[in-house]
């Protein structure tokens, strides 16, 4: 599954850390645990996967959180030391893989999520699309959502 590259640009909201993401994404998905609630302020966060070493960042040093998960596992949270943008996150032992936090990206308007993940958990007023994966929790491995995505890749490539 050979797409090409893309690039995608990011910042914290005052601008004191910026990156770059060169690479292939693994998946895009929305998360309505009560958590990213919280993280995000809203109704939901937004997960871009992609391979830690696609990702260039610069001003700032970012700070960092962890926090524990459902699983017992532990979440590493990247945020911006003047405003508390939260950036990244990764699960710890898994530093190989890195999830944006997509509405810190620069463009935001072709993104579109193929899951949705602790939708037992979302507000009653989000409807979701029919044509999207959509899990209770967390899935038990998310290989279909990154095949999801890399079809998606492929129809948007063609279109």
């Amino acid at each position: 599954m050979s797409e090409a590259l893309q690039t995608w640009e990011g910042q914290c909201q005052c601008g004191d850390i910026q990156y770059k993401v060169t690479g292939e994404a693994l998946t895009l998905f929305a998360c309505h645990c009560t958590e990213c609630q919280k993280q995000s302020s809203s109704a939901f966060g937004m997960g871009l996967w992609v391979e830690q070493e696609s990702v260039e960042i610069s001003g700032k040093d970012l700070k960092s959180w962890t926090r524990k998960l459902p699983s017992g596992r532990e979440m590493e949270c990247l945020f911006c030391p003047t405003c508390g943008s939260r950036l990244f996150h990764h699960g710890k032992g898994q530093e190989d893989l890195i999830s944006i936090k997509a509405g810190t990206l620069n463009q935001t308007n072709q993104l579109q999520p193929v899951a949705h993940i602790w939708t037992k958990s979302k507000q009653p007023w989000v409807q979701l699309p029919d044509n999207v994966l959509q899990y209770p929790e967390n899935p038990e491995n998310f290989a279909d959502m990154i095949d999801a995505w890399h079809e998606s890749q492929k129809k948007e490539a063609s279109a």
